[in-house]
């Protein structure tokens, strides 16, 4: 059975590391999702006209992704960017998009039709 502090404020330091560490992890998680998802599109597009606005978003959403964990780490003191792009391999495209991108991007819409 786990010890009760006499310290609640102890405790609660604790529980704030824990989530501060749960939210760095998941959203590192994040940008290495999106990461990848750009890479596998790039690898696979026979020419990069043929699919500019799928791509358009990939970098949008990796660049949200950006966003939200450089936020998280320096709400936890770490305030250098530089790791952070170098350690997830952040293209220079991306990183020039984090910040502009505020909200998630949503994929568009394929018109099912045709064109009209």
């Amino acid at each position: 059975m786990p010890k009760i502090p006499k310290d609640w404020s102890a405790l609660l330091a604790d529980e704030m590391l824990e989530e501060k560490a749960s939210a760095l992890g998941r959203l590192g998680r994040g940008l290495e999702q999106a990461l990848a998802a750009l890479r596998a599109h790039d690898a696979a597009a026979a020419t990069p006209e043929a699919s500019r606005e799928a791509r358009a978003v990939l970098v949008d959403a990796a660049a949200h992704a950006v966003w939200l964990l450089m936020v998280q780490r320096e709400a936890c003191g770490l305030r250098d960017t530089r790791a952070l792009m170098r350690d997830y391999a952040v293209p220079a495209e991306v990183q020039g998009r984090a910040g502009a991108v505020l909200t998630p991007p949503v994929p568009p819409r394929r018109n099912r039709r045709g064109p009209h």
